[in-house]
């Protein structure tokens, strides 16, 4: 089918788990004639949940891409998972549509994935659609939901159409109101849509003023329509049954009439290496711009990079680059990625989404272009929660240390939530991601994939040294061993810095006491130090070094002799400093029944954790905020689990570093110092 920039729509499908996104999605590639049968959660044949970890568990963990051809408009449909653990992937998903669909399951109203969803899309500028699934319900609780809508996300939110004979059908309320409702009057609907969409242009509000809404020709219409979606002043609510296929159609209808094009949304910026912003053009003549937002390792394809065209045009056996790389690289397949279809086509316009496979340089967040006038930018950088849940691991088996290593490399690939640490001076390798059951499930996959099986164990909690004073160091480094000797004499400061800032070395030495060239050489010896800790064994942080003074050897002063001085000069000032060890602070939301609050409050009191504040929603959902020490989390899965029976969800954010109580301290320390004496 042959399309242009203006006929595309990139929509996810987004929201809560549980509420019918991956039925809806296969409801409307049905509906659109991508596929000729629905599939089934239940019997594991859905397009999107492919994965044995998806079928097993029936939800979604990555996000799944599919298009439909409907009467010249092509519509570009991304699925994601609903929960939390695995939000990584919905996120980056972000990056390549202009319109997220927000589901909403009729029975369950607003949950916590609608409200983090909701602020994902605005914070990203992108139009937001409600679309409020499985309303086989009475109509009461259908128009208290979208009440309840109104409430919590604003009085923009307004339907587009609405449901009719007990959701049997729906009623389209925007351009035309005829038939009746179980819901409201479809007259009143109608008005109060063409009045939120009208006023956000003051010639098409003068238009309606002074000749009505007959004067407004479809297209003007559209056009205010899609600056309200744009500008986050209106948020339509459409409804829909992805089990019975009611509004499906309907949905399609207003997808290709009414959400934004790829010219119309809001790109979003692309920075120079200078940050200075770089907007692409959804122009096909000029030079390609493409952003990889999704990797797969593809057991039949091989390592597939999945990116959004945002300038130009990518075409089958051209030259691209990735990032500043002056090596090209030739597309020899290009792919339209349909679930569980690659397709092959020749080229992909402003707006497409695409894939190229077996181009191993290839990664998340890569820019692809085909002009060095390119090489310097990058997309402005999504926000990703930090992966602060850690596992300690280690091959089952003896010889499997590469496979395991490779194995981690290709899912840290796929996933931007998921890390991999290795800890030198404890050969220990750390994999973090969002929650229990995110590492879990990487590890089932890791076994299922790649036949790795592993042991694991809890790492150690990322602590962090700093100082709180200032204080001055000194060494003479004086060895001498029949030949050469080595001499270094180094006199040097520390300072605190504020939180966050990290280090700097700063050079006052007057007069060549000691020569430029052994600078480098003192400073390498500080970061050595810094990296092993002072206190309790972990890296030093938020600290100035400024070296004053010294004295050399004109024939025995050599760069090793420098290191070493520099080194226990600054080991010497920062037993002076008032070291202390800092902790991560995480923030903490909890979602929980509103019968649990008094255990869930009183068992985060018991952690040192600080509530911070707490929000009451409709159906009898809190929110608990709070900051907490990571290291005081570790059973927190367990322990609320067993506090709601199973109901309560959390997550958590790395917030900011602050120093342990003293007990703390001095246990760390303890600890750290047999280690120190064996060495």
């Amino acid at each position: 089918m042959s399309y242009n920039t203006e006929n595309i729509r990139n929509i996810a499908l987004a929201g809560h788990a549980g509420t019918g996104k991956t039925t809806l999605f296969e409801a409307l590639l049905h509906a659109g004639g991508t596929i000729q049968t629905e599939g089934s959660i239940e019997r594991g044949t859905t397009q999107s949940d492919t994965d044995a970890q998806e079928k097993e568990r029936g939800h979604s963990i990555d996000s799944c891409i599919a298009s439909i051809d409907r009467a010249g408009c092509h519509i570009n449909l991304i699925d994601t998972a609903g929960y939390a653990d695995f939000r990584g992937g919905t996120l980056s998903a972000l990056a390549a549509v202009e319109t997220v669909a927000i589901v909403v399951s009729a029975g369950n109203g607003i949950e916590h994935g609608t409200r983090r969803m909701m602020e994902h899309a605005r914070e990203r500028g992108l139009a937001r659609i409600l679309v409020v699934n499985k309303i086989d319900s009475d109509a009461n609780k259908l128009r208290a939901l979208v009440d309840a809508l109104r409430d919590e996300f604003g009085t923009e939110c307004l339907p587009v159409n609405l449901p009719a004979q007990d959701g049997k059908h729906v009623l389209d309320c925007f351009f035309h109101r005829d038939g009746a409702t179980d819901f409201s009057s479809l007259e009143e609907a109608h008005q109060r849509i063409i009045d939120q969409v009208v006023e956000i242009n003051e010639s098409v509000m003068g238009t309606y003023l002074d000749a009505g809404e007959s004067s407004l020709s479809p297209q003007q219409l559209h056009d205010a329509f899609e600056q309200c979606l744009r500008e986050g002043h209106l948020v339509p609510i459409c409804f829909v049954s992805a089990r019975t296929g009611v509004g499906v159609q309907e949905w399609l209808d207003i997808a290709d009439k009414l959400l934004p094009n790829p010219s119309e949304g809001n790109a979003p910026p692309f920075l120079d290496t200078d940050g200075d912003r770089v907007i692409a053009t959804p122009d096909p003549t000029l030079h390609a711009i493409a952003d990889v937002f999704k990797i797969v390792n593809d057991p039949f394809v091989g390592k597939l990079g999945i990116f959004r065209v945002w300038q130009g045009t990518i075409r089958r056996d051209s030259q691209l680059f990735i990032d500043d790389s002056r090596k090209a690289f030739k597309v020899g397949h290009l792919f339209r990625v349909n679930a569980k279809q690659h397709v092959e086509i020749d080229h992909a316009i402003p707006g497409d989404i695409a894939a190229i496979a077996k181009v191993e340089e290839i990664h998340f967040d890569a820019v692809l272009h085909d002009s060095h006038d390119e090489d310097r930018i990058h997309l402005a950088p999504m926000h990703f929660p930090q992966p602060m849940f850690g596992l300690a691991l280690e091959p089952r088996h003896k010889g499997q240390e590469q496979k395991l290593s490779q194995a981690l490399l290709r899912l840290a690939e796929e996933d931007p939530c998921f890390r991999v640490e290795h800890h030198k001076e404890l050969n220990e390798t750390v994999i973090r991601g969002l929650s229990e059951l995110h590492l879990k499930v990487m590890l089932e996959r890791m076994r299922e994939r790649y036949g790795v099986e592993v042991v694991t164990h809890p790492p150690r909690i990322a602590y962090r040294e700093t100082i709180a004073g200032k204080a001055e160091g000194h060494h003479r480094h004086k060895k001498q061993t029949g030949g050469a000797g080595q001499f270094g004499e180094v006199f040097l400061r520390v300072e605190p810095l504020e939180r966050g800032t990290g280090f700097e070395f700063v050079d006052e030495v007057k007069g060549g006491v000691i020569p430029n060239q052994f600078l480098p050489a003192i400073e390498k010896g500080v970061r050595q130090a810094m990296e092993h800790g002072a206190v309790a064994g972990y890296p030093l942080q938020d600290l100035r070094v400024t070296v004053y003074d010294g004295k050399y050897h004109p024939v025995d002063s050599k760069e090793v002799a420098f290191i070493s001085a520099g080194k226990k000069a600054f080991l010497d000032a920062i037993g002076k400093a008032r070291p202390v060890v800092l902790e991560p602070i995480v923030d903490v939301e909890v979602a929980i029944p509103e019968a649990n609050v008094g255990d869930v409050t009183g068992g985060l009191a018991g952690k040192r954790a600080r509530i911070m504040g707490t929000d009451t929603h409709r159906g009898g959902e809190l929110v608990i905020k709070a900051q907490a020490p990571l290291a005081e989390l570790t059973d927190y899965p367990t322990e609320l689990k067993a506090m709601t029976g199973g109901r309560g969800r959390y997550s958590l954010d790395l917030s900011h570093y602050e120093p342990v109580p003293p007990p703390v301290q001095k246990q760390l320390s303890e600890a750290w110092k047999p280690k120190v004496e064996d060495d």
